[in-house]
This record gives C-alpha cells, structure tokens and sequence, in this order.
C-alpha cells in the first residue's frame, strides 16, 4: 500500500468511522442531500445495510414513543395540561432529528451545513420543551400543587434545565465562540457537547419513563413498557452512528 493509500485509510477511519461499524458505514456521502442523513446516513440500495440501517430504527423507536403520547392524549378530553405531553413529545422528536441529521456529517462543508440545521431543528425542539414547562408551571401554581412532589417532576426539571443549557452553549461555541476566548477553546469544547447531548437524551427518556407513573397517567393510561421499548429502539438505532473521531477516540 502506498503512502497516499495510507492517508486515505487513515482517513476513512477518523471522521467517517462510527463506534459500531467500519470506516465509511454511516456517513453522509459527497454529494449526497443532508436530508437523507434522517433515514441512513449512507447511500445505499438496501436499508439495513451493515449499520447504515440504524437510522430507519432510530427513526421507528422516537415515532413510536411519539405517536403513543399524542394519541394517548387525544384519545381522551383535551384540556390545557394537554398541551404539556404534546409539547414535550414533539420538542423532543425535533432534538432526535437534529442529531440524527449531523451525526454522519464528515466533511467541514457537510458539519456547516449540519450544524446550522441542527441548530434550527433544536432550537425549535428546545422551544417546544419551554413551552412544556410554562404550561406545567401554570398548572401547579393554578392549582396550588408541590413542584417536586414525584419523581417525574425532579427528573423532568432536570432535563428542562439541561436542554436549555445545552443549547446555549452550542449556540455559544458555534456562532459566538468569542466567549470562550478563541475558537480553538470553542471547539475543545465541541466533545463534551456532543456527549452530554447523548446524556440528556438517555435522561429525557427516563423523564418519559417516570411521567407514566403521574396521576395524569391514570387517565392516558401510557404503559410503561412501551415508553421502554421504544426508548431501546431509539437507542439502538442511535448510538451505533457515534463518530468516535468526533469524541476524541
């Protein structure tokens, strides 16, 4: 092999290599639209091809968890604190998206690309989830309700806090990295936001969990093992598509 066929090996196998997988599996191809980077991740004429497959499983796991709460809510009567599992469903399906959209990217022009669409795809995501928590707000001081009385609602205003921060930063590192000082200091940052996102994705998902054993439960009657399996599905489909260059391994 030749020097220059070493350099592209080592290549193939930084940016475009996932954590399940080799190098190449799960990565946006030139010339290839960043949409499609929500059902594969890799252009390939079979879905479930060695992991490019893992996209359409991600995809089914967030659809499934987000299906069954909005149709668990209006299957009933739809009253104001409706609007807080909606809002909390559909802001959650636009975070997913937005990582799945820029976990392929590889290429400076791609992660552009990615990353102000991942931006708009979270802001709008983040939004929802805000719009979640005035409307739980509302309701317990409406009502006169304790804020930490369950664990959903400890887990929950958790996982509200570090969405918002989260996405501050992000916007920070990206857009204003002068904050940080310099952009070299804005992007040794990039690591740990990528991988606290995964950790406040995998506790959102607890959030899910714990919300089927609320009060308002007992009216949507959501189980818990479908919050579950739906949750394992996600992940499934999701953390295979890790680039483990992106985190420094």
């Amino acid at each position: 092999m030749s020097p220059s066929d070493n350099s592209a090996a080592e290549g193939r196998g930084g940016e475009d290599e996932p954590l399940l997988g080799g190098p190449g599996d799960a990565s946006q191809q030139p010339g290839q639209s960043i949409w499609y980077n929500l059902i594969l991740g890799q252009k390939a004429p079979v879905i479930l091809t060695k992991y490019t497959g893992t996209a359409p499983i991600a995809q089914a796991g967030i659809w499934i968890l987000t299906a069954t709460v909005w149709a668990s809510v209006f299957l009933h009567p739809v009253i104001l604190f409706s609007a807080h599992p909606l809002l909390n469903a559909a802001g959650f399906l636009f975070v997913v998206q937005a990582i799945l959209l820029v976990q392929p990217t590889h290429t400076p022009e791609q992660k552009r690309e990615g990353t102000n669409i991942h931006a708009i795809l979270n802001g709008i995501g983040v939004l929802s989830l805000i719009g979640g928590l005035i409307i739980i707000e509302y309701n317990k001081i409406s009502a006169g309700r304790a804020h930490f009385g369950t664990s959903h609602n400890i887990v929950g205003l958790v996982v509200y806090i570090l969405f918002i921060l989260q996405a501050l930063v992000g916007i920070a590192q990206y857009y204003i990295p002068s904050i940080f000082g310099s952009i070299n200091n804005a992007k040794a940052i990039y690591k740990y936001h990528r991988a606290s996102g995964y950790l406040i994705l995998v506790l959102a998902l607890a959030a899910f969990a714990t919300a089927t054993q609320t009060a308002f439960n007992d009216q949507l009657k959501i189980q818990l093992w479908v919050v579950i399996v739906a949750s394992v599905i996600l992940l499934v489909g999701l953390l295979p598509r890790i680039k483990k260059a992106k985190f420094g391994f």
